[in-house]
């Protein structure tokens, strides 16, 4: 495994993989404390230059540590059969279908491959191949060059801003201009795409206008929506709570099976489980906006704070406890105090 300097490494594939700058800062930070682990792979097509196959991340990163030599591991191949290999290696790890594709494009061009040959060389169906192509010839050049920096959402490209283009070139062209290195996710691409399917002339041009104020009023809209249906389902939680204990009141549980009072309290068990854990992610997502009100909060206590468990007006789970004896009065198993319901 030899060390090589860079300027021998050619690097002429670097284009075809897609720049992921919070991947790329973890191996710096790796690269820093215990140096390189793992040797870049290439191929010496003559005595002066080797062709880098895999390790451009590496590389990179090496040159920004200031690094002289980096250790490379050598492929007694030829670069086609290298390439393919290296992906056959790698397949399903990381590449998107566009990074396929731009493997594929370069390997018809430069080696005069036929989509049989390369399905041949990849394993794969011709339809395969051609899907891959037909990413990279239907997607705007200068959207391709901001996916290779990493200024766009890898996995958004083939779901959302091919087919995009595919409606309207010029207009996949704008949404990238307004969208590319802002950190949005395949998502906020997806809301966007919906977004101008779903508009008239006018709409598209606000949207293509300002995407980012699109997003944010979007994201208030949505916010909205989903507080009202958290209220609808607590409620409706709520009035579950109270048709169950008005049943109880009139149920003759003396003469209920053992096995139905078990089934009972370990499905009341689940059930005060979810809630706590529903009031916990509750408390966490509000936690930035301030103290809990204490006024006019149907579960909070004098002390403001949300516990069902310490609420004096929770005259449900005080009769909890009778209902306890009632149920397993003659020794029954349900409340027994090493049981879950316990």
């Amino acid at each position: 495994m030899p060390d090589l300097e860079f300027h021998q490494l050619d690097l002429r594939y670097e284009r075809l993989r897609i720049r992921r700058p919070r991947r790329e800062g973890r191996l710096l930070s790796s690269l820093a404390v215990a140096g390189q682990q793992v040797a870049i792979v290439v191929v010496q097509p003559d005595e002066e230059r080797y062709v880098v196959i895999d390790g451009f991340k590496r590389v990179r990163a090496l040159r920004q540590l200031g690094s002289d030599t980096i250790a490379a591991v050598t492929w007694d191949l030829p670069e086609e059969e290298a390439l393919a290999l290296s992906h056959l290696m790698a397949a399903g790890l990381e590449d998107t279908a566009l990074e396929q594709g731009w493997l594929l494009w370069e390997m018809r061009l430069r080696f005069s491959l036929s989509q049989e040959d390369l399905a041949l060389r990849f394993d794969r169906s011709v339809s395969w191949v051609s899907r891959r192509l037909a990413l990279v010839k239907e997607l705007p050049g200068s959207v391709q060059d901001r996916l290779r920096l990493g200024e766009l959402p890898a996995h958004a490209a083939g779901k959302y801003l091919v087919p995009l283009a595919r409606a309207k070139r010029e207009d996949c062209e704008r949404l990238v201009l307004g969208i590319a290195g802002r950190a949005l996710s395949t998502r906020d691409v997806g809301r966007l795409y919906r977004a101008y399917r779903e508009s008239d002339r006018e709409q598209r041009e606000a949207l293509l206008e300002s995407p980012l104020l699109y997003l944010r009023v979007s994201a208030s809209s949505t916010g909205d929506k989903a507080a009202l249906s958290l209220q609808r389902d607590v409620a409706d939680l709520l009035a579950i709570c109270r048709r169950a204990r008005s049943t109880l009141r009139t149920a003759t549980a003396a003469q209920w099976p053992p096995q139905v009072a078990d089934k009972l309290f370990h499905d009341l068990a689940r059930v005060l489980r979810e809630i706590r854990q529903l009031k916990n992610k509750l408390e966490k997502e509000i936690a930035d906006v301030g103290p809990w009100p204490t006024v006019g909060n149907p579960g909070t206590c004098a002390s403001g704070a949300i516990d069902p468990g310490n609420c004096s007006d929770n005259e449900d789970l005080a009769q909890g406890g009778q209902a306890c004896d009632s149920l397993g009065s003659g020794g029954g198993a349900a409340c027994r105090p090493d049981r879950e319901s316990a």
